[in-house]
């Protein structure tokens, strides 16, 4: 069995020694100091709430070439919920619940890049997702793929095979604003080509 390289972030020694007692014994695990930190496949951040402070650590350990985030908190409202998520975290764990099986659980998911979040936490984050894409990012043509509307409709019928005019065409647009649609997106996405905008596309479930 491979072990999972784990580096465990907290304050607070007491719960550090709590988690360290929970996940050294268990085989799938492996324990690293900070020394080792680029070695390091799963994040765990421990706090008792997510303030600046908690992000701050979250973002550093980004920065810093760790992705995979686990928070074990002792509170999370919905802001704090969304803004961890925000900053990478994929694992979400309340303090409470935080037994060796659960923390197991979630690390393991984390590392083959699945998130997991308990069920009451998922739904109150995907209200706020929706209130965001209805409220801010709706009203701006935007959607959370960073792409507009009209990007997305262009892409997928380029997909399908269409030319410029062709697509011109079926959405009754100049092939000048086609060009530019396309242009603006391999831009702001920094890709090489329109068949790249389109593979990018498919890759990321855009289209």
């Amino acid at each position: 069995m491979d072990r999972i390289p784990v580096y465990l972030h907290a304050t607070d020694m007491i719960s550090r020694a709590g988690l360290v007692s929970q996940l050294r014994p268990r085989p799938e695990i492996l324990l690293l100091d900070e020394a080792d930190l680029a070695l390091t496949r799963v994040a765990v951040v421990v706090s008792d709430s997510v303030g600046d402070e908690t992000l701050q650590v979250l973002r550093s350990l980004r920065s810093r070439g760790v992705h995979q985030l686990v928070l074990v908190a002792t509170q999370i409202d919905d802001g704090g919920l969304v803004c961890a998520v925000e900053a990478g975290v994929a694992g979400v764990v309340r303090r409470r619940e935080a037994s060796a099986e659960r923390l197991v659980s979630v690390i393991t998911a984390a590392a083959s890049g699945d998130g997991s979040v308990p069920p009451d936490l998922l739904g109150r984050l995907l209200t706020q997702v929706g209130q965001l894409q209805r409220g801010v990012l709706g009203p701006r043509g935007l959607t959370f793929s960073g792409l507009a509307e009209r990007e997305v409709e262009v892409l997928r019928l380029v997909a399908e095979g269409l030319d410029t005019a062709e697509i011109a065409a079926k959405l009754a647009y100049s092939q000048r604003t086609i060009k530019n649609v396309l242009h603006d997106v391999t831009s702001r996405m920094h890709l090489r080509n329109r068949s790249h905008a389109v593979a990018y596309a498919l890759r990321n479930g855009l289209i």
